[in-house]
């Protein structure tokens, strides 16, 4: 079936019974219109779903042109990281870019709603979000140009990397170092809903584990999977409960490098050196990866946003993009704190203490004693500082 006709600026005009130029004047906020004329011109544009070209009135006026880029929680590294490529895009090519921030669905949806609306953006990013199907519509039926980066949308331009591909990565790296316990950090699995945005990366990261095991015949172990909400607070109180057990991993990879950063500090505060007693690797190779040593999958968040963006120029120019769906390569960058596995020494009972280490992991408790060692990436030596205990991760009560 045929899309219905889009509404032009010659039917608003017939059916206010007005010329073109006055709606011209009324669609632009010119001050030379009767206030009358002005509401009834506003009334038709609603009852006909009329949206003005924002790109012809721009280049009419001389103004530049505007973009709209819509982002979920704006604060966090990998989300810069996007960000930045994609304004680099769009400043050389001459728009203007609103970023909208979206940390609940109420917020994503007044966005989205607000972007399909008259006269608001000549074309819009979503980065990371879930549309649904009426939301893919919204923007069909404005005649909007859309595309995706980091998530999948039907019949939309979308570049993306592939996270299952990326926890496979990670995973058959500890394995090729000789490390089978390998413990999981990542976030809690939500669908989306009116209460949540429904993120599915670290679910997807997750399975890349699980099949990397299976594929090197190692059996999976659920008590080595922890998982919680999103954060460096949150994954170091999951990697304490993880270095806690008895038989704790030899390895652990975090599905993302935030939570990486968590895992290394419990690691430093229960006096686990890294990598020499726990290898870790974490996802995304966000700046401050690098300055910590930590190895890491990296995706090509700078040079997604830059891809998305020159896409959706393509777009604007009225250009056929192809393939619908671009996927990115990721790699595996190793750096200080993964490292061959070497079989431990027997578990030190509880007051005893491990030559050369000024402290030891109490037998059956979560409690560590003795000043942790905190690892100086470049050359992988150690600094001491005052001890924590582990206890007070598995507690919520490190700061």
């Amino acid at each position: 079936m045929p899309s219905p006709r889009r509404a032009t600026i010659a039917d608003v005009a017939a059916a206010s019974g007005v010329g073109v130029g006055t709606v011209s004047r009324v669609i632009n906020g010119a001050p030379n219109v009767r206030e009358a004329t002005r509401s009834s011109v506003l009334k038709v544009i609603d009852q006909l779903g009329y949206r003005p070209s924002h790109l012809a009135a721009s280049l009419s006026r001389g103004t530049a042109r505007t973009m709209a880029i819509v982002v979920p929680h704006l604060t966090r590294p990998s989300v810069v990281m996007r960000l930045a490529g994609a304004l680099a895009v769009l400043d050389e090519q001459g728009y203007d870019t609103v970023v909208c921030n979206v940390d609940t669905p109420q917020q994503r949806d007044h966005h989205l709603a607000a972007l399909t609306k008259r006269h608001r953006a000549d074309g819009v990013m979503v980065v990371s979000l879930r549309l649904s199907r009426q939301q893919l519509e919204s923007f069909q039926r404005a005649g909007v140009p859309l595309v995706t980066v980091g998530v999948l949308a039907p019949g939309v331009p979308q570049t993306i990397t592939d996270d299952v591909t990326g926890g496979r990565l990670a995973t058959e790296h500890l394995l090729s170092l000789g490390h089978r316990r390998i413990g999981f950090v990542g976030d809690t699995a939500h669908r989306i809903s009116a209460t949540n945005l429904g993120f599915s990366s670290s679910q997807r990261r997750l399975s890349g584990y699980r099949q990397a095991l299976a594929a090197a015949g190692v059996g999976y172990d659920p008590g080595l999977v922890r998982r919680g909400p999103f954060g460096p607070a949150n994954a170091e109180a999951l990697a304490a409960g993880l270095l806690a057990l008895p038989d704790r991993p030899s390895a652990i990879f975090a599905a993302s490098d935030t939570q990486a950063m968590g895992v290394l500090t419990a690691a430093d505060r229960c006096g686990i050196a890294v990598p020499g007693q726990l290898s870790v690797i974490g996802f995304d190779d966000i700046e401050s990866a690098a300055l910590l040593g930590l190895s890491t999958v990296r995706q090509p968040l700078e040079n997604s946003g830059a891809v998305g963006a020159r896409r959706l120029c393509a777009l604007l120019r009225g250009e056929r993009v192809r393939p619908l769906r671009q996927q990115l390569a990721l790699e595996v960058v190793r750096r200080a704190s993964t490292a061959t596995f070497r079989v431990s020494r027997p578990p030190i009972r509880s007051g005893s203490v491990r030559p050369g280490r000024g402290g030891g992991r109490a037998k059956g408790n979560v409690s560590c004693t003795g000043q942790p060692c905190m690892r100086r990436p470049e050359k992988g030596n150690v600094t001491r500082r005052p001890a924590r205990q582990c206890a007070d991760a598995l507690a919520g009560n490190w700061r």
